[in-house]
């Protein structure tokens, strides 16, 4: 089947400000690599707008409508040291969630097998009453619950390889068992949490790397824990937190990782859902802060799911 590419104009006018990390250049830059010839063969969609029961699913009703309400009619309201709004956030927002949940919808309903999310801002260190880490909500979170209410999806599992650890997703589900997470992360890094020894009912496995981890410890992190943990969870569905500032050249992480890296890691994925999951995933974009390396990277492990 053809893969998925969902995206929005609308994504591009989340304004962070000169200087800032997440900036709508990093969207552009992926959509420009998945504009060449090799990816012809993906099927473009427009990401529609989550709804508010959507969002609720993992956020506090309080917190999204206060989110949406705070947009700035122009300039910005910064809802945390990292974190900024600005007149076209809210939008940018409501399709990046609502690009998941279409996509869910697309790959449960026998559409198509697999998607990608092209969209911004970020999700996985949304909380449920909590804005950080650049994202205000939880993009792959929202996909999920979605896919367990409309669905009955049974066994879920989220694989996170962003190298920051994905404390939103974690607080989110540790506590649900029909929901594994799987994530690799450098410590000491922002946030702060993803310590081997966070289990949440056994059903989180986080993977530390120290700073100057490259290629093969990634690897044999993965081979001994993450990947052995999924076919042994049998998902009937995965999704992923796809980011990509994990490579050598991006400038907000320590690790020393290769494009050839996240397309090795997309295809164990891909073998493991053919295995169980009928071959169904979904990745949605998370970090990535040098252009060239997150573009070069994101190509890479879009061409592997096709």
């Amino acid at each position: 089947m053809t893969t998925l590419l969902y995206t929005h104009p609308a994504c591009l006018h989340h304004d962070t400000g000169r200087g800032h990390p997440e900036q709508p250049e990093r969207l552009s830059a992926v959509l420009d690599a998945l504009g060449t010839s090799l990816f012809s063969a993906l099927d473009r969609r427009e990401a529609p707008r989550a709804t508010l029961d959507q969002l609720t699913r993992v956020h506090d009703r309080g917190y999204a409508e206060r989110v949406l309400s705070d947009v700035p009619p122009s300039g910005r309201i910064w809802l945390d040291p990292d974190t900024v709004i600005s007149s076209g956030s809210g939008e940018a927002a409501l399709r990046a969630a609502g690009a998941v949940c279409a996509a869910v919808d697309d790959v449960l309903q026998g559409v198509t097998d697999r998607a990608f999310c092209a969209v911004r801002p970020p999700g996985h260190h949304a909380e449920p009453s909590r804005a950080m880490g650049f994202c205000l909500f939880n993009n792959i979170a929202i996909g999920a619950a979605h896919a367990q209410t409309e669905y009955g999806i049974e066994r879920l599992a989220i694989v996170d390889f962003d190298v920051h650890h994905g404390n939103g997703t974690q607080t989110i589900f540790s506590h649900e068992p029909k929901i594994l997470l799987v994530s690799s992360q450098q410590i000491p890094l922002y946030p702060g949490t993803g310590a081997a020894s966070e289990t949440g009912v056994g059903n989180i496995v986080n993977m530390p790397l120290t700073p100057g981890s490259g290629g093969k410890e990634f690897k044999a992190q993965w081979r001994a824990h993450g990947l052995t943990r999924m076919a042994a969870f049998k998902p009937n569905l995965i999704l992923i937190s796809a980011g990509f500032d994990g490579h050598r050249d991006d400038p907000l992480s320590q690790l020393e990782l290769l494009t050839a890296d996240y397309a090795w890691l997309t295809n164990e994925i891909v073998k493991i859902s053919e295995l169980t999951a009928a071959g169904r995933i979904i990745s949605s974009l998370e970090g990535g802060y040098n252009l060239v390396a997150l573009a070069d990277a994101c190509a890479a492990h879009v061409e592997a799911l096709m």
